[in-house]
């Protein structure tokens, strides 16, 4: 499994020989550093691969960490379960293990909207606007009593509440540029996250 760390950046359009234009988001991936391999055979029981990624100054950080990553300061620290491979503590993994037309799995952390009402977390239309409805455009109406579920509001009722700062996975999505000098690809459609928030790619 091929896998690395990125920073979202802006999105862009990506045109082919036949002038058909791709919508993709542009990324800023890695260079990350092997930390720590995983045998199923130690301690652990189980393959994986951390990895480390971006600078911290070393003052924020605990002893722990910071024995952990031999006096280097990371900002974050990932697992990734698979098998390591030709993967060694320190090696470094870059964008050009990706090359165009992989298709991969990206996870990152939606939008967070704070505490959303009915109508734009769930798409609800509001009362009517007329008739002496005073206060009710965008209330959600019944929620239950009168006999349903027993007169109870019924599990999954669909109210106001947090909106988004979710872990989003979407999968299939195809890289369509690499830029092996600067890092950057290009990865087809929207990912989720605010600008510069961290995302996971992978591939099988």
């Amino acid at each position: 499994m091929k896998f690395i760390l990125a920073r979202k950046g802006r999105m862009t359009q990506v045109f082919n020989e036949a002038g058909e234009v791709f919508a993709g988001t542009l990324v800023t991936a890695g260079p990350v550093v092997v930390t720590q391999v995983k045998d199923e055979k130690g301690a652990d029981g189980y393959s994986a691969v951390q990895v480390a990624f971006g600078e911290q100054k070393v003052q924020r950080l605990g002893k722990a960490v910071l024995g952990h990553t031999k006096g280097v300061g990371y900002k974050v620290l990932k697992e990734f379960r698979t098998e390591a491979g030709d993967l060694a503590v320190g090696s470094q993994i870059t964008a050009d293990t990706f090359a165009e037309g992989d298709v991969v799995t990206v996870t990152s952390t939606s939008k967070g909207h704070g505490f959303a009402g009915v109508v734009k977390r769930h798409g609800f239309h509001g009362g009517r606007r007329s008739h002496g409805q005073k206060h009710s455009e965008r209330e959600p109406g019944s929620i239950g009593g009168g006999g349903r579920a027993g007169g109870r509001v019924a599990k999954g009722m669909r109210m106001g509440g947090r909106m988004g700062n979710d872990r989003v996975t979407i999968k299939n999505l195809k890289v369509l540029k690499v830029d092996a000098a600067t890092g950057q690809m290009i990865i087809s459609g929207a990912i989720p996250g605010a600008p510069g928030a961290l995302v996971e790619i992978t591939s099988m």
